[in-house]
């Protein structure tokens, strides 16, 4: 069950980040951050209200809260990265957040075979070259690096704080549902705090019509994010958390694929290497 929950991962939040990514051509990052969290609030919040989820709140919500907290942070040091580029280099040391959740996982006494091992090591390296690293061409700005480093630490942080915030499935409902809560109100602020500046929420183009006409599109970015912190927990629950974090890490290739069948962009070849191998260390990582 682990490596079936922490693959479903992987496809959630792949094709979240696709339909983030196609969602900020046509409007703010931010926008779309707290667009998609507030969707995500409300039909959490209905969950939470059906399931009397709200009973089981505890001490493990705090854990809730600062993933929530992390989180906005983590995609707004990402994004910036993105816009210094290159994208080749920046998406996959982005994806290095595994080593957080990893490292956790063998703190609290996570011991994968020797099989398993051999499966993180071969899975990590297909992730980093799944992203299409480039190898040659301009250096790249030191600052579009560390930005990407904090991306990713936070982007780990997120994967072993949800993991710790419940210990029901109802439980969960409501940790999830708090962790939005904190989304929506740390991007909110740093949304008001840019618009401040002088930047724009809405489209320059279309305004808020462009927004309503992306809500459903704005909607299974948000579940599908949600959903995707949910199958992740479950798998840290159900097996060592080494193989679930790994396995919910191999999200670029589902990226990478869907960029392929929809947007018919070509794999380059070390992309495509990088799927080959991020396959062959899920095989691996079930088989111990």
């Amino acid at each position: 069950m682990t490596a079936l929950f922490a693959l479903a991962t992987s496809l959630l939040w792949g094709l979240a980040d696709f339909g983030g990514g196609l969602l900020t051509r046509r409007m703010p990052a931010l926008t779309v951050v707290v667009a998609s969290q507030i969707i995500a609030v409300a039909v959490l919040g209905a969950v939470v209200l059906a399931t009397g989820a709200w009973t089981e709140a505890g001490p493990g919500l705090w854990y809730a809260v600062a993933a929530g907290a992390v989180g906005p942070a983590a995609m707004l040091a990402f994004y910036k990265a993105l816009a210094l580029g290159p994208m080749g280099v920046v998406s996959p040391l982005g994806s290095l957040g595994v080593v957080v959740p990893v490292s956790v996982g063998l703190l609290v006494g996570d011991r994968p075979g020797l099989l398993q091992f051999a499966g993180i090591g071969v899975a990590i390296a297909g992730v980093v070259l799944a992203g299409g690293p480039e190898l040659r061409g301009a250096p790249v700005q030191r600052q579009a690096v560390l930005l990407t480093l904090v991306a990713a630490f936070g982007f780990g942080s997120v994967m072993a704080l949800i993991a710790e915030a419940s210990t029901t499935l109802t439980g969960l409902f409501l940790a999830l549902f708090v962790q939005r809560v904190t989304n929506v109100a740390v991007g909110g602020a740093a949304l008001w705090a840019s618009v401040r500046r002088g930047a724009r929420a809405l489209p320059e183009e279309g305004g808020i019509r462009v927004v309503w006409a992306a809500l459903p599109a704005l909607a299974f970015v948000g579940l599908a994010d949600v959903a995707a912190n949910g199958t992740y927990a479950l798998a840290a629950r159900s097996g060592p958390v080494t193989v679930a974090a790994v396995l919910a890490s191999l999200y670029p290739v589902v990226t990478a694929l869907a960029a392929r069948g929809v947007l018919k962009e070509r794999l380059r070849t070390v992309q495509a290497a990088g799927a080959g191998l991020a396959l062959v260390g899920t095989v691996l990582l079930a088989a111990g």
